[in-house]
């Protein structure tokens, strides 16, 4: 990760380490983006070609699993303040309605729009399902549960200490520095 930091110009970088916890949420969004997205076409191409919402849900609830590690060890590092088992129920829970509303505009394109075979094409429905479910019910869902995240499953802030090694350590542009590499940030 250092390697790969330190070639981005230093006011980017800057940004990306300040805004670091943001940066990894959205990189672990898209992991759990594409393994929803695998398991979802995955199913609805074979064993649950008539049941599209079904097979979502399982994607989704497959990246939820993967996104709890994600966000409890990396994302979400230094952000605590509950107990273990408390803080993985209000994650699931936050993540259940997560899973509602990343479903609900599958189910408005399929059911209130009628965009599903015979009405159309069977590319134009397939088409219709990542735009609905994979980009608009991802994007409903990521907004909520950034902010749900952040205000009751991990809400207090520098808890725990930032493993060393991380971007936190790396050196920073800052107003000033002549090579963007005379400061740490803390």
């Amino acid at each position: 990760m250092h390697t790969v930091l330190a070639r981005v110009p230093a006011p980017l970088r800057s940004l990306i380490i300040k805004h670091r916890e943001l940066v990894r949420f959205a990189v672990v969004g898209g992991t759990c983006f594409a393994i929803t997205n695998l398991v979802w076409f995955g199913l609805q191409l074979t064993v649950l070609d008539t049941k599209p919402i079904t097979a979502q849900a399982i994607g989704i609830i497959v990246a939820t699993i993967v996104s709890y590690v994600l966000s409890r060890e990396w994302s979400f590092q230094t952000r605590g303040g509950r107990e273990g088992h408390h803080e993985a129920a209000l994650f699931f829970l936050v993540s259940a309605i997560g899973v509602g509303l990343n479903l609900v505009p599958t189910m408005i394109s399929r059911y209130l729009f009628g965009l599903q075979t015979p009405a159309i094409s069977l590319m134009a429905e397939k088409v219709s399902d990542f735009v609905f479910g994979s980009i608009i019910g991802t994007a409903v869902a990521m907004i909520f549960r950034w902010w749900a995240f952040k205000k009751f499953v991990f809400p207090a802030a520098d808890v725990r200490p930032e493993r060393s090694g991380s971007v936190a350590h790396l050196p920073s542009a800052q107003p000033g520095s002549d090579d963007g590499h005379s400061e740490q940030v803390a």
